[in-house]
């Protein structure tokens, strides 16, 4: 959702203005004919399932276990509302007679502060509700929240564009929130005594059945999407898909790496998208001032006015069985700025450790929804229990920056005009009638929640596991075993292994069964479950020798826990293969074995065509050297310089630049050894064994 980033117009000001400018900024449709207004891609159709007054400002949806449908209504954007002023709750939409339309709107908690998400949770819900994340419950049956309890709090609150948002439950039993780096000090109303955990540079994730908490790698912005195996994709304002590739957990397990950056933009397309509507008349002018400054100051640069992605929001993967089977496994993204929701279908080859995402062929040029209404703001989406994909649309007439827009202009622009306003659509199959659904798992046995495991709407499986998850009920745990052994679904085989995991019934033979699986994407889990289990150190070992490239970077990361002769022999191996991705170059170095004189030792020694050493890995592992400043590695780093191997190239330049950025940044060594080193570096041009030998003798005096 592209959102306000500070600038609070004063009230004043949006009352005395030009309000409702209707020749340069045209007025709302009503519902059913903004409906018609939108188009959608051949095949498929869409519905409306809630307007106002039953609903406004729609930002995010769920659907707890029994099917009831929760709405977080956003009113207060794009100002910080004053305390006790908040217009911002959250609402239960019910369907009462099973026609696919809502007919009843209750208020489950009013008051809300800048909520952005929530999330079924032991009957209630978790709310992100920046400076913190909450828990809500109904404790009477009648869809109104009486008790409200704060779980986490610190997390930064001064910009709404930027905030703690996105809740998602893992495959993996954590809950995972986007936090856009932002600074800030949490602390957890369960653990009173632990310190606050500082989360910049990062998202967050906890465990609330283990009361674990911790910073995740991102950063994303409003809009995060979990396949069925756990593959994180993130959204950003003029990004549409990233995905993050390497946990942080990993990347931040020593304190030397260069560079902990291990997320990608996957889009193999340019961020453009086809628009429809036309250009807003603030947008063209300001673009118009931008580029003629530009132009004056002899900058090359361009301002696009349109067609380029400047509010992707919402990104969603869709996993339900309603549309057709070509569907599944889409991310869904909208894009509040140009009225349109964009389709990306992803792929990952055998030689790449990241999945990329493509247009289908239907949308080569045009996108997957799109409307000349300029109020149609998609900002999120839902899978429903009955298998549909819902879009939320925000219906704003204004979404922008308010800040980013010049007061002339803005003294046009009304940004609430249509805070009464907001659209909740179904897409269905074109030809289709509305099929409902009628969920009751709340009352279901265990052993029939985990049967719902491989159910084609992975919506039913990913509830039972979050309530299987909640009740800690042991009793299913031979129906687990059975369902993990037995199922020929990948996804209800993955499901029942981690809600195992969840009760604490997992043992070495049911992983070392998994790591044999006949799915990559549970072996890459029975992978990391192996952390646990060093006897099935052997398992790992081989599987770098013939596995596709993202699971050979999984099990490079789980080696990199354990530390010996066979596990740098492996790292080896997976240089060998897929040594010039920058993901396994830090997945290898992320480990204190795979950032040792001994594994450049090793590469040297081993058959590996060292031609291909990248010269970017060897400064890498230079600098970790360097930065860990343990006289026990430096000698031998210094002895491996005079290698005939590393003469080869620019390969002993790149590995004394990265020895001495990396002592430049040592604790504890002195200011003139610093000023040395700074000065030493300037000269590495030309670099020779003598270089290496002045470096050697400056770092020993």
């Amino acid at each position: 959702m592209k959102r306000c980033s500070g600038l609070i117009l004063p009230a004043v000001i949006l009352v005395s203005s030009g309000c409702g400018n209707k020749e340069k900024y045209p007025g709302p449709l009503a519902p059913e004919e903004a409906l018609k207004s939108l188009h959608i891609i051949e095949g498929l159709k869409m519905e409306l399932f809630a307007a106002e007054p039953l609903v406004m400002d729609p930002v995010s949806m769920e659907f707890d276990e029994d099917g009831n449908c929760y709405v977080v209504v956003m009113s207060d954007y794009p100002d910080k509302p004053a305390p006790g002023t908040e217009k911002g709750h959250i609402r239960v939409l019910r369907d009462l007679d099973g026609d696919g339309k809502a007919d009843t709107a209750i208020v489950f908690a009013d008051k809300l502060s800048e909520g952005t998400s929530i999330l079924p949770w032991k009957g209630g819900l978790l709310v992100t509700a920046a400076p913190e994340i909450l828990y809500m419950k109904d404790t009477t049956g009648d869809f109104v929240a009486d008790t409200r309890e704060v779980l986490f709090s610190g997390f930064f609150k001064d910009n709404p564009e930027t905030q703690i948002t996105n809740l998602r439950f893992g495959v993996d039993n954590w809950i995972y929130t986007n936090n856009r780096g932002q600074d800030g000090n949490v602390t957890y109303k369960d653990k009173p005594g632990a310190a606050p955990l500082s989360v910049r540079g990062a998202d967050f994730r906890f465990r609330l059945d283990r009361g674990l908490f911790e910073l995740e790698t991102g950063p994303g912005q409003f809009g995060q999407a979990l396949d069925d195996y756990g593959n994180r994709f993130v959204t950003e304002n003029s990004i549409h898909i990233q995905q993050t590739l390497i946990p942080w957990r990993y990347t931040h397990r020593h304190p030397y790496l260069p560079t902990t950056r291990a997320i990608k933009n996957i889009s193999d397309h340019d961020p453009l998208m086809f628009q429809e509507s036309a250009t807003p008349y603030w947008r063209a002018e300001r673009s118009k001032r931008r580029n003629a400054e530009f132009q004056e100051k002899k900058l090359n640069r361009v301002e696009y006015e349109r067609g380029h992605f400047t509010g992707a929001s919402g990104g969603t993967f869709y996993n339900g069985d309603a549309l057709p089977a070509s569907f599944y496994g889409n991310i869904f993204t909208g894009e509040v700025a140009g009225n349109l929701v964009h389709r990306d279908v992803l792929s990952v080859a055998h030689d790449d450790v990241h999945f990329t995402a493509k247009r289908a062929e239907a949308e080569k040029d045009r996108e997957f929804i799109w409307s000349k209404d300029n109020w149609f703001r998609p900002v999120n989406f839902a899978t429903g229990p009955d298998g549909y994909l819902y879009v939320l649309d925000y219906y704003r007439q204004h979404i922008e920056t308010p800040v980013s827009i010049p007061d002339d202009l803005k003294a046009e622009m009304d940004f609430y005009e249509g805070s009464d306003k907001g659209r909740i659509y179904r897409v269905m199959p074109a030809s289709s009638s509305y099929r409902s659904a009628s969920p009751a798992l709340r009352k279901m046995s265990g052993d029939s929640l985990v049967q719902l495991f491989a159910h084609p709407n992975q919506w039913y499986a990913q509830q039972a596991h979050r309530l299987l998850v909640e009740r800690q009920d042991r009793s299913v745990i031979p129906a687990l075993q059975k369902m993990q052994l037995d199922n020929t679904d990948p996804r209800a085989r993955l499901h029942a292994l981690y809600v195992l995991e969840a009760l604490e019934a997992l043992d070495a033979g049911i992983v070392k069964n998994a790591l044999a699986d006949s799915s990559l994407h549970v072996r890459e889990h029975a992978v990391m479950l192996a952390e646990r289990y060093p006897q099935l150190l052997p398992e790992l070992l081989p599987m770098v020798k013939d596995s596709p490239a993202k699971l050979t970077m999984q099990v490079v990361l789980s080696l990199g826990q354990f530390s010996n002769n066979q596990v740098t022999h492996a790292f080896v191996q997976a240089l060998g293969r897929y040594g010039n991705d920058k993901m396994m170059q830090m997945a290898v170095l992320s480990s204190n074995a795979g950032s040792s004189p001994g594994l450049l030792d090793a590469l040297l020694k081993s058959n590996t065509d060292t031609s291909k050493l990248h010269d970017g890995f060897i400064h890498d592992l230079s600098y970790i050297i360097g930065a860990r400043n343990d006289k026990g590695q430096v000698k031998p780093f210094f002895s491996l310089l005079k290698h005939p191997g590393m003469q080869t190239g620019k390969r002993l330049t790149a590995a004394l630049k990265g020895f001495t950025s990396g002592m430049e940044r040592a604790e504890g060594i002195s200011a003139e050894l610093k000023a040395k080193l700074k000065s030493f570096k300037s000269e590495l041009k030309n670099v020779s064994a003598e270089t290496a030998a002045d470096l050697e003798k400056i770092i020993g005096e």
